[in-house]
């Protein structure tokens, strides 16, 4: 195997690029161990786990900020899509991050003793409806859009018109 530094460094030359992507197509740089992805999963950090919490935006969300997902936030007003409570919306109080869960606002049990507690929701099982904006989101938004933007460019501009014409000849 190739060290792990030395292929960063390759991948980030712009004259070896090419070269050393031809010599090694298939570069792991993430192992694909059930055991390793479960403890890297459970030891996650506080920002690790930020990440990991992500959930899918709405329809109108997504075609609006052109983003398929975020990190939920506190003030997210989301609706549940799996489980018992599907179809329940609500604001998001706490994102409880030790635990890999969410509070949502109006999603609460009665205990045997009458005290309410609040349910916890996976952040996969929900759907962001309305984004808590703010200065480093609105950031975030825009860099992984226009990440998105430039991909599309590119896979759409793949082959020139001569090029295809070529292809299309060829038996």
């Amino acid at each position: 195997m190739v060290d792990f530094h030395f292929a960063l460094f390759l991948l980030h030359s712009p004259l070896l690029k090419e070269s050393f992507l031809l010599s090694f197509p298939l570069l792991k740089l993430v192992s694909s161990s059930r055991r390793k992805q479960r403890k890297a999963h459970f030891a996650a950090g506080s920002n690790e786990r930020r990440v990991r919490m992500s959930s899918p935006l709405s329809a109108e969300l997504r075609s609006k900020h052109n983003v398929r997902s975020l990190p939920i936030h506190k003030d997210d007003e989301v609706m549940v899509t799996r489980g018992e409570y599907k179809g329940r919306q609500g604001k998001v109080l706490t994102v409880y991050r030790k635990k890999w869960c969410i509070h949502i606002e109006k999603l609460t049990r009665e205990k045997q003793n009458g005290a309410t507690v609040q349910l916890p929701v996976h952040p996969s099982k929900v759907v962001i409806q309305k984004l808590k904006l703010t200065g480093s989101r609105q950031a975030l938004i825009d860099r992984k859009s226009s990440g998105k933007v430039a991909n599309q460019k590119n896979k759409s501009e793949k082959f020139s018109e001569a090029q295809v014409s070529a292809m299309s000849t060829v038996d």
